[in-house]
């Protein structure tokens, strides 16, 4: 992995994801073009712009989930450009999604256990794989009462919870996060908030798409903004809010903390 030195500081920066001149299209239209970013370890990186600027697509060319027309992303020393998605998620890359997708006739409880048998390096010991699901729903703060509940029989928060644990469960050094609060009522958001720098906390460096300025002011490091699939600025929550460029194409007004 490469190091960097951060601006106004004097410990370096280990870089665990970057991309380079990233370029994706569909038809003719480009959704991602041309992105140079990096996420260091241990930082929350909150990816922001409006509707259509790439945001997603972005998402799911590290993932894997789509491949690119141009352009590199390294991960931990690899190249992971061309990587299929489980090949990816085995390195340490896991994402969530917008629309939340679970197997609902099975407990909350095996739901997680089937990213915790992906991630076993032990190829798939359910004792094991058991005892890892139950951690971290207890981590996530996930309600105990409900762990043998049908996940279909479960409200949307809980459900976010369970997408998060078992992302988590693949041992992941970096999440990925579409929108994971959409839906959510200010109390949640906040539990969402607490969880998000919790994970980061205990290991795992986060990249997030997030509508809400302040969520993603009050939980990224660093933010990197996209417009037309352009990256159009990169900087500390402070720096963005003041980015006239910025203020112009997404925020439309300064952002006051």
């Amino acid at each position: 992995m490469k190091s960097l030195l951060k601006v106004g500081f004097t410990q370096k920066v280990i870089i665990l994801l970057e991309t380079k001149n990233l370029t994706k299209s569909f038809g003719g239209l480009v959704a991602v073009s041309d992105v140079d970013f990096h996420v260091g370890e241990g930082e929350i990186v909150g990816l922001v712009g409006p509707n259509g600027a790439g945001k997603s697509t972005l998402l799911n060319l590290i993932s894997g989930v789509y491949k690119p027309d141009s352009g590199s992303i390294t991960f931990d020393g690899n190249d992971i450009t061309k990587m299929p998605p489980f090949k990816v998620c085995k390195l340490g890359i896991t994402k969530t999604f917008q629309l939340i997708h679970s197997f609902p006739e099975m407990t909350a409880l095996e739901n997680v256990m089937v990213g915790a048998l992906f991630g076993d390096k032990d190829n798939g010991n359910m004792k094991s794989a058991e005892t890892k699901a139950i951690e971290l729903l207890e981590f996530i703060g996930f309600p105990k009462d409900k762990t043998h509940l049908p996940v279909k029989n479960l409200n949307l928060m809980e459900l976010k919870y369970i997408q998060l644990a078992r992302a988590l469960s693949t041992n992941p050094k970096l999440i990925l996060l579409d929108e994971v609060t959409t839906g959510l009522n200010p109390k949640e958001s906040l539990q969402a908030i607490e969880l998000i720098k919790k994970m980061r906390d205990n290991g795992t460096s986060v990249l997030m798409v997030e509508h809400i300025m302040r969520i993603i002011m009050g939980v990224s490091d660093r933010i990197v903004v996209l417009d037309y699939g352009k990256k159009i600025a990169d900087g500390t929550p402070e720096e963005i809010a003041n980015n006239e460029t910025v203020i112009e194409s997404y925020l439309g007004e300064k952002y006051i903390f």
